[in-house]
């Protein structure tokens, strides 16, 4: 199979993790501690992963400027594309409990959750395709951090949908369009960035990695602490020890 093929295939993968997700957290009734601490871990794991993976890997192909500066640019577009959904309906896309909005409390809410979860998930999916362009394989790093963290993600918000009223139409055909999207954006990863400089690899790598802790500190990490304040810190540093060992593991 070619490599972009591959590319997509392992971004569809880690994306299908929101839809296996979605489906516990809309069917099943998962107390609210649990998805904090589960939140929690995903968000250890993706913090690793952007440190001793994509950030690393930024720098070893462009070094200090490429890598800073597309780090910083990374978390100002989302930082930028978050506040504008917020002020649409989707400030609390992520979140479990009676806090997003309905469609009836806010007008476009359900189209600015969409878009807002699409923002959350392309960044993280371009890395997997990325990592291919060196001809190793796979960062199988990447792969399943993204993976371990799109659990929580898919549970805890399509909960909050279900809380706010939306079906179980809306909610698959948000998660099932995003995995499709990430698989896409994998794809798109190693296709086009592939034809470019290390220095722009470097910087777009960085911009991913900017971009996913901007997310983490927005949106998984005020759900973890809100439900599980007692043990949120500890469950984050289990799972960033997880990514950690992973990284090297692989390495």
């Amino acid at each position: 199979m070619p490599p972009w093929l591959w590319a997509g295939f392992w971004g569809l993968v880690a994306g299908s993790a929101l839809v296996l997700g979605a489906a516990v957290g809309y069917f099943m009734t998962v107390p609210q501690r649990l998805i904090a601490g589960i939140m929690a871990f995903g968000s250890g794991v993706l913090i690793s992963a952007l440190a001793f993976d994509l950030m690393d890997e930024a720098f070893a192909r462009g070094g200090f400027d490429s890598t800073l500066i597309g780090f910083i640019v990374g978390g100002s577009a989302f930082t930028a594309a978050n506040w504008l959904l917020a002020h649409h309906g989707a400030k609390h896309r992520k979140r479990s409990g009676a806090h997003q909005s309905s469609e009836a409390a806010k007008s476009g809410s359900g189209l600015a959750i969409a878009i807002g979860a699409l923002i959350d998930g392309v960044p993280e999916s371009i890395v997997i395709g990325i990592s291919l362009v060196a001809g190793a394989g796979v960062s199988w790093v990447a792969v399943i951090a993204v993976f371990l963290s799109n659990v929580p993600e898919g549970l805890s918000s399509a909960a909050g949908m279900k809380a706010s009223g939306r079906g179980a139409g809306y909610v698959f055909g948000v998660w099932g369009g995003i995995a499709l999207a990430s698989g896409l954006s994998a794809l798109a990863g190693y296709a086009i960035f592939g034809q470019f400089s290390e220095e722009i690899v470097a910087a777009t790598t960085a911009v991913a990695a900017g971009a996913i802790l901007a997310m983490l500190a927005d949106t998984m990490i005020p759900e973890a602490f809100e439900s599980a304040p007692d043990f949120a810190g500890l469950i984050t540093v289990v799972g960033f020890a997880a990514a950690f060992a992973l990284s090297k593991l692989g390495g």
